[in-house]
């Protein structure tokens, strides 16, 4: 009977053992807030798009890691991305004052809504669009990231 209590919490600890360490081993997640400053406008959404790689970036409605809109309150909005997995990431933003979730653009492809990008690039037509690498930023645990809203290409 002492044999059989002795395995039994043998079992017992190896099983608890064993759940800890799934706990342990689980995949650490991260936070990203995004905060875009500039908004000249009182309605809208200001719509969001974060993107893991450059796949898509930053002109895509289907690619990207995660996506939402905020209703614009004030000059500045701000959102939070979470369970993101640590690493490399890029966000693009749109002032979408017409409610289709895309960045509208007149017939020689310039923006006529404001948008943003991460590490807030310089965007003419001399650069073109932004590459992932110039608007990429590491995410760790809790990262946050200011973009500044344009509303027509720099000069």
């Amino acid at each position: 009977m002492l044999k059989r209590f002795h395995l039994s919490h043998v079992l017992l600890a190896t099983l608890v053992s064993l759940s800890f360490g799934k706990t342990v081993n689980a995949e650490p997640t991260a936070t990203l807030s995004v905060v875009v400053n500039g908004i000249q406008h009182k309605k809208g959404e200001i719509c969001f798009r974060v993107y893991a790689s450059e796949k898509g970036f930053p002109m895509s409605n289907s690619s990207g890691s995660q996506s939402g809109c905020a209703k614009i309150t004030g000059n500045s909005v701000r959102k939070d991305f979470s369970g993101l997995k640590p690493g490399t990431y890029a966000v693009a933003v749109v002032d979408d004052q017409n409610g289709d979730y895309k960045l509208n653009k007149d017939f020689f492809g310039i923006p006529t809504e404001g948008f943003g990008i991460s590490k807030n690039p310089t965007v003419s037509i001399q650069t073109g669009t932004p590459k992932f690498r110039d608007a990429s930023f590491v995410v760790n645990k809790n990262t946050t990231v200011n973009i500044i809203m344009k509303y027509s290409l720099d000069s």
